[in-house]
């Protein structure tokens, strides 16, 4: 059936079900008219313990069905921002038609599952532009839903009846409600990025959690909060020693209570976790967006009627907080006269924000509603039309058989079934030969199979060879040997002039979540030692020690050398699967002669720079004519494993070493200065019994302790970064050699000074 031009926005919260029905207005286009709403608030609140959520909705959608009509119209619901996935990426200066197959490949590092278990969408944001067909600077959303989530959000519509058109996350709700409802007509707003307009802050406060979404329009940043109206329920219920459903009465009704202040002051640890948590979020924007600037800010959701809320967030944020009281672009018709409406407009917005994506008036048109769903509607609305076609085709079929069928009664003669004859049997040897074709063609797949399986690369089972080569291809390379021959002086400059680390231990230690767990505790220092490095200046030694025995460790006095390989003992050894991994190497190196790149400034003009910009060979060869790898050694960016981060995180001062050369041969520790010497009997040492001198050098040693992350690749996605670089490449060079050709074609311009 048709879709009419009505719409409705339903959104099914923890306490109450709200629904709004609206149309397009006749004259305004940037107004929506209600044509009707409903409001059933749950006996229970969905998330408490006793509560039968499936069975409260249930209820709820039936009594919503009994008065409401919804045949024909368009149906948008919501899902909890929590449920789903929503990502803001810039991409670099890309042609416009290669924008959705950047995305997908975005979608598969962004979306931590397989996209078959996801439904996904995606929509280039306003304030890019474009030029020759070429986007610069565009940004794109991209959300995503697990299917077995948005089956659960759909099943209770499904069995009332109910056809869904369009699934949105509540905070794009919102965002669409705000600009529709708040900023205008955007396409008569001008966007400079260093000039941005003002950014709306919108707290919409639900019953377990808060949607704080900020936007100027042209971008949008949101984030979940969990804190909600029945957290101060549970303080109340904790603190007074009250029922859950007495709690929640006294919540609502705390100014009439025989002691109000004591009700506030249970509640008083909820409000300042929630504040925190804003001033948190509004920080953190804040520092990731520079030129952004705070304009007003609106409250949302019927807790927002908690007495004293907002006067305390007012205070608290030192920004003013509105509650929204009207929709200005939204004529209530009939409704504004109703109390209930009034009553809760507070918790209307989500419902609006979806009325006005489905009326097409939003400014985030994605949908999470699965495809499959989309098709199977459409073959069943195109049934009656596709029988009708079939019978008439069946007719004409039939027709056309007899017609047929009398023309063939006309050839049937002696002659005719002699070439018939002949014609089946050449037609069968036909059949042998080919069946025998094909039973040699199977067993031969079948061999060529058997040889793919014993000779193929397993995804991963090089991962930690791919590290270790990419590592030694990083590590300086001293080709001259030392001289044999001269005196102490001479060949202590031989060695402090080599180039060349020494590395004497590797350890790792994997991480679930990189950004968390590790780079947001050492990102400020990290930032200072490649600033230092950027600088040419020695970086400050670091006080924070290595890792090692599967954990952080050491201390202010930690020394390089006190690292233990516990990390990769316990961490490596579970197997080398793909993960999220720091790679910790110690070592040190005499390259110290010349200050201007001793200790920390060799290491950073060597090794760093080569895990950030040097190549290793990997058997990465890859033939586009059968599909197939080939095992030919090409050249791989290092960078291309998902190494990054590299950086000297513990150096020690320069020091003087004195080095035994000959320690090894006689019984010393290794090169390291300490000498043991052996007992030498007269028949092995020297006339008198006594052991030659050691040949000891004074040698300047630098210690370090270099860390970076790594997060393996397959070689199937090195093969895909190659292909997007080789595109943008492409594309740039299209866009040199037009940008060339327009040059050449432009007639000279008179400078005026010409004579």
């Amino acid at each position: 059936m048709a879709k009419g031009n009505a719409v409705w926005g339903i959104d099914i919260g923890q306490c109450a079900l709200k629904a709004l029905q609206c149309r397009p207005h006749e004259k305004d286009p940037n107004q929506l008219v209600v044509e009707s709403f409903d409001y059933i608030e749950y006996p229970q609140i969905l998330s408490q313990p006793e509560a039968e959520p499936e069975e409260l909705v249930r209820d709820a959608l039936n009594e919503f069905l009994s008065r409401n009509e919804l045949v024909g119209d368009t149906v948008a619901m919501s899902v909890a921002g929590q449920s789903g996935l929503a990502r803001f990426i810039r991409l670099p200066p890309v042609e416009s038609k290669k924008i959705p197959d950047i995305v997908k490949y975005e979608a598969r590092q962004q979306i931590p599952f397989s996209l078959d278990d996801v439904v996904w969408d995606y929509q280039q944001l306003r304030g890019g532009s474009e030029e020759d067909g070429f986007a610069l600077e565009p940004e794109v959303g991209l959300f995503a839903m697990k299917r077995d989530q948005v089956a659960r959000a759909l099943e209770p519509l499904e069995s009332a009846g109910i056809e869904v058109d369009v699934i949105q996350l509540m905070p794009l709700a919102v965002y669409n409600f705000v600009c529709f409802d708040r900023l205008g007509d955007l396409d008569e707003v001008q966007f400079d990025p260093n000039s941005p307009p003002k950014s709306t802050v919108v707290i919409s406060l639900g019953a377990d959690t808060t949607d704080l979404v900020v936007t100027n329009g042209f971008r949008v940043w949101q984030r979940n909060i969990p804190i909600g109206g029945n957290h101060f329920t549970r303080a109340l219920s904790k603190e007074l020693k009250l029922t859950f459903v007495k709690a929640e009465h006294l919540k609502r009704n705390a100014m009439q209570a025989d002691d109000p202040k004591a009700v506030f002051q249970a509640m008083r640890p909820v409000f300042s976790d929630l504040v925190a948590e804003i001033q948190r979020s509004l920080g953190y924007f804040m520092s990731i967006d520079k030129k952004a600037e705070i304009g007003e800010v609106l409250a949302l959701g019927n807790a927002m009627k908690l007495p004293g809320l907002q006067r305390y967030l007012t205070q608290n944020l030192e920004l003013e907080v509105k509650p929204v009281d009207e929709f200005q672009n939204l004529s209530a018709g009939s409704a504004a006269g109703s109390a209930q409406f009034k009553d809760n407009i507070l918790s209307f917005a989500v419902s609006y924000g979806l009325c006005a994506q489905a009326a097409g008036r939003s400014e985030i048109r994605t949908n999470l509603l699965p495809e499959e769903i989309v098709r199977s509607r459409l073959v069943r609305a195109k049934k009656p039309w596709a029988v009708a076609g079939a019978a008439a085709i069946l007719l004409g079929l039939t027709f056309n058989y007899f017609t047929h069928v009398s023309a063939w009664a006309d050839t049937q003669t002696d002659e005719m079934r002699q070439a018939l004859s002949r014609a089946d049997s050449v037609s069968q040897k036909a059949t042998s030969y080919e069946n025998e074709r094909t039973a040699i063609q199977a067993k031969a797949d079948e061999v060529l199979q058997i040889k793919e399986n014993l000779t193929s690369n397993v995804e991963g089972r090089f991962r930690w060879l791919e590290l270790t080569k990419a590592v030694a291809a990083a590590l300086p390379k001293e080709e001259a040997d030392l001289p044999e021959e001269g005196t102490m002086e001479e060949i202590a400059k031989a060695i402090m002039s080599r180039n060349e680390l020494h590395i004497t231990s590797v350890d790792v230690q994997k991480f679930t979540d990189l950004n968390s767990e590790y780079l947001a505790l050492v990102q400020s220092k990290y930032d200072d030692a490649r600033s230092a490095a950027n600088a040419g200046e020695a970086a400050p030694a670091d006080d924070a020690g290595g890792f090692g025995g599967g954990g952080f460790g050491g201390g202010p006095d930690a020394d390089p050398g006190d690292f233990d390989g516990g990390g990769a003992a316990a961490s490596a050894g579970g197997g080398g699967g793909a993960g999220q991994w720091v790679v910790q190497l110690t070592g040190h190196h005499f390259h110290n002669m010349d200050r201007s790149e001793q200790g920390t400034r060799f290491v950073n003009n060597t090794l760093i720079k080569q895990l950030e910009e040097g190549t290793v060979m990997l058997p990465d060869g890859w033939d586009p004519n059968t599909g197939r790898w080939t095992g030919e050694l090409i050249e791989v960016p290092i960078a291309d494993l998902k190494i990054h981060h590299p950086w000297v995180y513990v150096g020690t001062d320069v020091k003087t070493v004195y080095e035994n050369l000959d320690a090894e041969l006689m019984g010393g520790d290794s090169m390291r200065g300490a000498y043991r010497p052996p007992t030498f009997g007269a028949e092995e040492g020297d006339a008198d019994g006594k052991p030659p001198e050691p040949r000891v050098v004074e040698l300047k040693r630098y210690d370090f302790v270099v860390q970076f992350c790594w997060e393996p690749t397959t070689r199937e996605q090195r093969r895909e970064m190659r292909l997007a670089r080789e595109q943008a490449a492409a594309a740039a060079a299209e866009a040199a050699a037009a940008a060339a050709a327009a040059g050449e074609g432009a007639a000279p311009q008179d400078d005026g000074f010409t004579q």
